[in-house]
């Protein structure tokens, strides 16, 4: 039996903002229970069936939790459910397991035409990997219930997918060299992470680069920085502290950010150099 969700990695923040139940999540709980009983089979029946126990599949019944893309696929198996249940999973609110105030972001992110993102804190929530994204939440203060860490990694998960469904979105991060030297979760974990990143830089459309611990002083420390481009060429801006985070379309603002993310690209190693230094890194964990 699995209650896992593979996890979701994020750019930002692990922090606050509790999973809420939204409307799409109690419509297909309700389709789900009504093609299990339209089968004839009873939770404790179902449960085993899909390889998932009695109370996760409450819960997804009840709309508490979002389901994995394997449950969707193992209870459409199962049930028979003529690609119903694939229908409804494809509309499914990203709002469980995303901070409140980021969600704003996330519905404009998973449109832009580029995005470019600034970090100083940890590794940005699309390139994380399960296990470091799990780290994080692992031990967040207040201690988060391992509902709460589900969702949230299923929502990481499902956000790490634009890096492969969007191959026409021009990707650009900028990783503080310190937040890759930390061993967040532990010596395999970082060297998991970093090998993901190498992975990553294959892309055509993204480009990782590092700031050296060695520049004393760059146009990015006033704090982690995100800068979206939409498809109606509009730009926004989004930066966000402990327990919140802010949404800026003011253009005069946003301008002066992308003016600071510009300098931060010819301040930190090129492209080449980020990724031999990555390598280098990742040898030595």
């Amino acid at each position: 039996m699995t209650d896992e969700v593979p996890g979701e990695v994020t750019d930002t923040a692990p922090y606050g903002g509790e999973p809420e139940t939204s409307d799409s999540l109690k419509a297909f709980g309700e389709v789900v229970k009504a093609f299990r009983r339209r089968a004839g089979l009873t939770q404790e029946q179902f449960a085993p069936m899909v390889g998932y126990s009695v109370p996760t599949i409450a819960s997804i019944e009840q709309g508490r939790r979002l389901p994995s893309a394997d449950f969707v696929e193992r209870a459409e198996r199962v049930l028979d459910a003529f690609e119903v249940i694939r229908a409804a999973a494809k509309h499914l609110a990203r709002k469980p397991g995303l901070a409140s105030w980021f969600r704003q972001w996330a519905k404009l992110e998973a449109e832009a035409v580029t995005l470019y993102t600034y970090e100083n804190r940890l590794v940005p929530g699309l390139l994380q990997t399960p296990a470091y994204a799990k780290t994080l939440f692992d031990e967040q203060i207040p201690a988060l219930g391992d509902d709460e860490i589900e969702a949230k990694l299923a929502a990481r998960v499902e956000r790490m997918k634009l890096l492969t469904d969007r191959p026409h979105t021009i990707y650009s991060f900028i990783i503080e060299e310190h937040v890759l030297r930390r061993q967040t979760g532990g010596q395999e974990v970082m060297r998991e992470q970093i090998t993901h990143i190498l992975d990553i830089c294959a892309r055509r459309n993204i480009d990782i680069q590092v700031m050296p611990q060695s520049r004393g002083h760059h146009a990015g420390l006033s704090g982690p920085l995100q800068l979206l481009e939409t498809p109606e060429n509009k730009w926004y801006a989004y930066c966000e502290g402990q327990e919140n985070g802010q949404f800026i379309p003011d253009p005069k603002v946003v301008s002066i950010l992308q003016k600071r993310y510009a300098r931060m690209r010819a301040q930190a190693l090129s492209f080449e150099e980020s990724v031999s230094l990555l390598r280098e890194m990742r040898g030595a964990t």
